[in-house]
């Protein structure tokens, strides 16, 4: 058995750690294989690879993207090549803007005044997400804390939610692919779908060329675990594993994950273990 990590979020998107602080960390739990898979930017993936071939740790360089669902679904995308997958990522990034101006406005009508220029400066980065705003509301003291700002205001139904615009799981996993990347189906469970409705995605998303599931992890319980490998051996797909790791922001998510050694084909992604 070993641990790897194929699933990390980074203060480049929605987590609170920078990518060398993560390496750290995963140098110190023994974790093998690692892959930075911020939400719809690549910009951390460099010098998160960096920081592991410092410290001797194989990683994998990757992204998560959100696709277009009444549920949710995200598509993890391994071994993209930067510079290929960015321009999709800026069209991504676009979208996540005119959400956050809307979902500014909202708030605003409700006596709650958060700026885009405050929240820029809050996430330090490109990828401004709720978490940023849940995070900036409790700073300025209109919610006691982040979890409040979600259930009152941010989430699904809440008085300030705006939907965003996303690419097609088709477009998702044709955006990977065009990236030399390998499209994997991340947290299957989280969906909430009914068996049918489980079947019918899946087929559709292999058709698309889904490479793999990310069978292992950290929010599955171990009944599922065993489900959604079932599944995979089903479509012939490969098995992932990840942590969905954004420290602060998800507190109760822990690096690294135990897999048998044996569970992906390490050679042909590029990691020698």
């Amino acid at each position: 058995m070993i641990k790897i990590d194929l699933h990390i979020h980074s203060n480049f998107s929605d987590g609170t750690l920078p990518p060398k602080a993560i390496v750290q960390r995963a140098k110190r739990l023994g974790i093998s294989v690692l892959s930075l898979t911020d939400h719809d930017t690549v910009d951390g993936v460099q010098v998160f690879m960096r920081e592991c071939a410092k410290v001797g740790l194989q990683c994998l360089s990757g992204v998560e993207l959100s696709a277009e669902a009444p549920f949710e679904l995200h598509i993890l995308g391994y071994r993209v090549q930067v510079e290929k997958i960015d321009r999709h990522l800026k069209t991504i990034r676009a979208y996540r803007k005119e959400r956050n101006i809307a979902i500014c406005e909202k708030l605003k009508g409700l006596g709650i005044n958060v700026s885009i220029e405050e929240l820029e400066e809050e996430a330090g980065g490109d990828v401004i997400a709720r978490p940023h705003i849940a995070r900036l509301m409790a700073k300025k003291g209109y919610v006691p804390d982040e979890r409040t700002a979600f259930a009152w205001y941010l989430k699904r139904g809440g008085g300030a939610y705006v939907e965003r615009k996303r690419f097609s799981p088709s477009e998702c996993i044709n955006i990977i692919k065009e990236a030399g990347g390998l499209p994997v189906l991340a947290h299957p469970a989280l969906m909430g779908l009914d068996e049918d409705s489980e079947r019918s995605l899946v087929e559709k998303l292999v058709n698309e060329g889904l490479w793999g599931i990310e069978c292992f992890a950290s929010c599955h319980t171990g009944e599922q675990r065993i489900k959604w490998s079932k599944i995979a051996d089903r479509y012939g797909l490969y098995k992932t594993a990840g942590s969905d790791f954004h420290d602060g922001v998800r507190p109760g998510r822990r690096l690294g994950v135990r897999v048998p050694v044996d569970l992906l084909p390490w050679a042909r992604l590029g990691v020698s273990l």
